[in-house]
């Protein structure tokens, strides 16, 4: 997985060029008719019910606009929230502020929606041993604050992208000959690079299933679209030779049911691709 440093530092390119792909060569409306020198004040107003997140992410923002805005929270990261709620304050620099308004709205608006979703799957799972992951199903240029949402929700991060982690999906498994082939070349081409990388490997039936565990090494299988029958089976054949995670269409309805044959993780792309932003509002009084 991602160090914590890198993850800030994907945190700190989100906000950069939220920045400068709003802002650009100046923010013409408030430099219009509002004085360099003017000061103001601000609420983050819930208009929805849900789970807020992005709190501390949108204190980064202003920062990053202008270290001089203060931000007074009352209203945690990961906390329930209904209509009519302020979730804190920001003042300082009446420009500064409504540089930072939009991408602080648009990355909160998102983060709560994907954190609500995550607690609600989360919900669903409890009682039993199953973690909700994520996916890389993300929002171009925005992974960094979705994935944080997810943990904020109560759910886990899958890889954060590419290069943390090893995956063999159907299509790595096809192009190198076979599932066989696959973890082979993956295990010597970590060896020869000197890369100590988990292996997760795609199975799309138990054959699939048994051929991984014969080649061993691999830290957890993905077990694509099976029934509640066939993860069932899957589960005892692979016992504690590794970890087990359901994936493929799994909704509100059905994780419960794949939570209770026993796999250790589902992961759902759902959680950050299928979301509708809560509702938000930066208010001045």
């Amino acid at each position: 997985m991602i160090t914590e440093a890198q993850f800030q530092h994907e945190l700190y390119l989100i906000i950069q060029n939220g920045i400068r792909e709003d802002i650009g060569e100046g923010d013409h409306s408030s430099l219009a008719c509002i004085p360099i020198s003017a000061t103001g004040k601000a609420k983050l107003l819930v208009k929805d019910n849900g789970i807020i997140a992005g709190v501390e992410f949108a204190k980064m923002i202003f920062k990053h606009v202008d270290a001089d805005l203060n931000v007074e929270t009352f209203i945690q990261d990961g906390s329930s929230v209904k209509y009519g709620d302020v979730v804190f304050h920001v003042s300082g620099s009446s420009q500064s502020i409504l540089k930072a308004e939009r991408l602080v709205l648009n990355s909160m608006q998102r983060m709560s929606a994907i954190a609500t979703k995550t607690k609600k799957y989360v919900d669903l799972l409890e009682g039993t041993q199953t973690k909700v992951l994520d996916t890389r199903k993300t929002t171009p240029g925005f992974r960094a604050a979705e994935k944080w949402a997810v943990k904020i929700g109560g759910g886990e991060n899958h890889r954060f992208a590419l290069y943390d982690m090893i995956m063999l999906k159907d299509n790595h498994n096809d192009f190198a000959g076979g599932i066989s082939n696959a973890i082979q070349k993956t295990k010597d081409y970590l060896a020869e690079n000197k890369l100590d990388l988990k292996i997760i490997v795609e199975a799309r039936n138990l054959a699939e299933v048994e051929e991984i565990l014969n080649s061993g090494g691999v830290y957890r299988i993905l077990l694509d679209n099976f029934d509640y029958e066939m993860t069932k089976e899957a589960v005892a054949l692979i016992g504690n030779q590794c970890l087990t995670e359901s994936s493929g269409n799994i909704n509100e309805k059905t994780i419960r049911h794949y939570a209770e044959c026993g796999v250790n993780y589902i992961s759902s792309g759902a959680l950050t691709h299928s979301v509708y932003n809560m509702d938000l509002s930066l208010k001045a009084f």
